[in-house]
């Protein structure tokens, strides 16, 4: 089973990018992404309608990170470290070294390889630091964007639920994509 310790917290850099806890004072930043139906056309939450929304929910991963259940970054630009998306490692299956990956990046900051960047940096993370043997996203079929990006780093599709979730009122489809280890 996997032994899990976020604490020191793990900083991640890559050639532009500094992954770095949610901190509250990122709270301003996280509420633009969050409250933008735009960047959560295809995460099926409700929308962030005051700032105390985005401040109970570092509140919620930050207590998820100090239980070790789970890890979230927030995606920043070296030169300024202010908050432009997220990514994480959420349900993490200790028992079956196993976890799925989210990102969301705030819409300015699309098309420019950044969610590609800040991916590949934590699934080598999870691969060569947590001890991962598989990763898992899933997704809503029709955002192309986050398909090409697991494609990219060679997920194969393993599922497609039709009308397994019920979001704001109608069913949804679901894919599910995986990367083992050394694949």
């Amino acid at each position: 089973m996997l032994d899990l310790n976020f604490d020191p917290f793990p900083i991640i850099e890559t050639d532009r990018l500094i992954l770095r806890r949610t901190e509250s004072e990122d709270a301003r930043d996280y509420f633009a992404l969050r409250s933008s139906p735009e960047a959560m056309k295809h995460i099926c939450k409700p929308l962030h309608k005051s700032i105390d929304d985005t401040i109970k929910m570092i509140d919620n991963i930050n207590e998820m990170i100090s239980t070790n259940e789970g890890i979230s970054w927030a995606v920043c630009f070296k030169s300024d470290h202010k908050m432009i998306g997220s990514v994480s490692f959420h349900r993490i299956e200790k028992e079956h070294y196993r976890a799925e990956i989210g990102y969301m990046l705030h819409p300015k900051f699309w098309q420019q390889g950044i969610v590609s960047e800040a991916v590949k940096a934590i699934i080598d993370y999870g691969f060569k630091i947590l001890n991962l043997h598989s990763i898992e996203a899933h997704i809503d079929p029709t955002n192309v964007g986050s398909e090409k990006v697991l494609q990219k780093f060679k997920f194969e599709k393993e599922a497609y639920f039709k009308e397994n979730y019920f979001y704001d009122g109608q069913f949804l489809d679901t894919a599910v994509y995986s990367l083992l280890h050394n694949s």
